[in-house]
């Protein structure tokens, strides 16, 4: 019986894989359900087991059934793993999705599972989190906090009861990583939880999916229920979110968790020390607690080795939007962005030339074609006035209009502040609506007070005439870098205090979006 891989991933059945695995079943295959590799423009992809190794199709209709098993089709792709997209890659933590059964204890373990986990078991907690320290891993949900650090405040802790809670809210848009290592290898997820258990102390955890991943909510559930016995005396149960993006920042989730309305908490006390329910807590991104089981098993020098300066090992990256080989390609930190845009990328998929990046997710900045000999690199990005945050690129050509991304990323943060703190909720608010008053000036589009919806926008902006805005570009680009500067410095979590970036990006490197009269940077310096 001819055995194919296919997978299961959502990705994956949004492309129609479903429907191709069971055109093979009904062929009298023996079908196997991995998750994705990655790359989407070969999915739905067909993997057949020959002597010669696994050979790939893809993309694949289920019409193609016939010509695929006596390989002849003319999608034929060869071992999937020497095609350029991923024989480049650094793959530590994403090496077996798409390889194994997701669900397949056997092959989780045939392909070096639980050998970090009995590792760490060998050893002292205290051994343990000093192994996390030395291999340089920082926090891959966007802050980049050293999680050795986090580690150690929460095993110092004096208290009886600890958790592990897996922040898997991935809520920006082009981020898809902690989906696919969910649903492609959910047992790798499962073991860096249980080693950051043996760490700190702690005897249960929580895995907080966002409720519009029900393949990833199916599939970790499962995942728990079939290694219960091997992760014990530390227990483990997943809580799906109802869709709030703030519940991505960690204090918003634990009061999500606690059964509360997702609000951010105000630090200190920090999670560390008084997090889920009072106790201290260890509070980590799947991609943080999924690198884990790699440096325990291979050592900690085996991912230090990798990166480029205070970033260590391998960060996966999310290729989206208008971009000709969107997927997940893990590789270490110092890769150029302009090499992961155009060369791994591909560049645009409409064939014109790229105008502009967005690194980040939403609130990211947006880089230029000139900025594209930056590393990828937390301080690097800092530096240029961006960040990494999650690590998903999203790719724009050069019909895009960059004053309608910004007032997009304003519109986003109004619509999803939690409410707590005035700058992010009414600033964002303000924010699009000074938006709509330069795109109008730039479009000669008259603007009255009551469309200003006259409100008071502080003296200078009024002219003689008490009862008159200035709606001039130029005052209202100056209105707009100062509620930025409010926003970044006055909010009381990342939500406000990032939505500066995308705006202030899109006035510094298309001045010309906002009118001939925006000041560049240069001048903005």
């Amino acid at each position: 019986m001819t055995r194919v891989f296919i997978s299961r991933d959502m990705a994956s059945a949004a492309l129609g894989a479903d429907d191709v695995a069971r055109a093979f079943a009904e062929a009298g295959c023996e079908v196997v359900r991995t998750g994705s590799r990655g790359l989407f423009s070969i999915e739905p992809l067909v993997e057949v087991e020959t002597e010669q190794g696994r050979i790939g199709f893809g993309p694949i209709a289920p019409r193609d059934v016939a010509a695929v098993l006596v390989g002849s089709h003319a999608q034929r792709l060869g071992r999937v793993e020497e095609l350029p997209f991923f024989a480049g890659q650094q793959r530590f933590t994403f090496a077996r999705c798409g390889i194994i059964d997701p669900l397949s204890l056997a092959d989780y373990a045939a392909h070096a599972g639980w050998q970090g986990l009995e590792k760490a078991r060998g050893l002292s907690p205290q051994a343990v989190v000093d192994a996390v320290k030395a291999s340089g891993l920082r926090g891959r949900g966007g802050a980049g906090f050293p999680t050795g650090i986090k580690w150690q405040t929460v095993l110092e802790a004096a208290s009886s009861t600890k958790f592990i809670v897996c922040n898997a809210d991935e809520g920006d848009s082009g981020t898809f990583a902690d989906r696919m290592l969910m649903e492609g290898d959910p047992y790798c997820l499962i073991e860096g939880m249980a080693i950051a258990a043996h760490a700190v102390g702690a005897g249960h955890g929580y895995i907080y999916i966002r409720s519009e991943y029900p393949y990833a909510i199916k599939t970790m559930r499962a995942a728990i229920d079939a290694s219960a016995h091997l992760i014990a005396p530390f227990t483990l149960e997943v809580r799906e979110g109802a869709g709030a993006y703030v519940c991505g920042e960690e204090t918003a989730l634990l009061d999500s968790i606690e059964g509360k309305r997702g609000q951010v908490r105000a630090k200190p006390p920090l999670p560390a020390l008084q997090g889920l329910f009072g106790e201290p807590t260890v509070i980590n991104n799947v991609l943080s607690l999924a690198a884990v089981p790699f440096i325990l098993a291979e050592g900690a020098n085996a991912y230090a080795a990798v990166g480029f300066g205070r970033s260590r090992g391998t960060m996966p990256v999310q290729l989206a939007g208008n971009v000709r080989h969107g997927g997940l390609y893990e590789i270490g930190f110092g890769i150029t962005l302009g090499e992961l845009v155009n060369e791994i990328g591909g560049g645009t998929a409409s064939g014109r030339p790229v105008r502009a990046v967005q690194v980040g997710g939403p609130l990211g900045a947006y880089f230029p074609p000139s900025m594209f000999h930056l590393p990828f690199d937390y301080e690097a990005f800092a530096q240029a006035g961006g960040l990494i945050g999650h690590a998903g690129i999203t790719v724009f050509d050069d019909s895009v209009d960059m004053a309608h991304m910004a007032r997009f990323a304003m519109e986003f943060c109004a619509a999803e502040s939690c409410g707590k703190c005035t700058p992010c909720r009414i600033g964002s608010t303000r924010g699009v609506e000074i938006m709509d008053r330069i795109i109008g000036a730039r479009d000669a589009a008259p603007v009255t007070v009551s469309e200003a919806n006259g409100g008071y926008l502080g003296k200078a902006l009024y002219s003689r005439s008490p009862d008159r805005i200035d709606v001039s570009i130029e005052a209202q680009t100056s209105l707009l870098r100062d509620l930025a500067d409010t926003m970044k410095y006055g909010s009381l979590c990342a939500l406000g205090g990032f939505t500066p970036y995308p705006v202030l990006s899109a006035l510094d490197y298309f001045p010309e979006d906002f009118g001939a009269a925006a000041p560049a940077k240069e001048a903005a310096e």
